[in-house]
């Protein structure tokens, strides 16, 4: 590992004369991601993974609300059959 790590998750690593940074293989593994977001929010910077697909890594999150689009699609089209007759 680079540098310097406490029990907080928080580690030292160095930057390259060509501002590159190496991510250790642990964190790369937890977070399975390929691309990250730099923050500048002042006096910090944070790094926030993206999800390579973010629309397919949030699909499942919402799953719970009911109904779905679909089912939401179906009861329109019966309602209109049902007005239509």
């Amino acid at each position: 590992m680079l540098g310097y790590a406490d029990n907080m998750g928080s580690m030292l690593i160095n930057i390259t004369e060509r501002g590159q940074i190496s991510l250790p293989a642990e964190i790369r593994h937890k977070w399975q991601v390929r691309r990250l977001l730099l923050v500048d929010e002042g006096d910090r910077i944070v790094l926030r993974p993206v999800a390579d697909d973010p629309i397919g890594a949030v699909a499942g999150k919402y799953s719970w609300l009911k109904p779905t689009n679909d089912e939401m699609l179906a009861e329109d089209r019966d309602f209109e059959a049902d007005r239509e007759t």
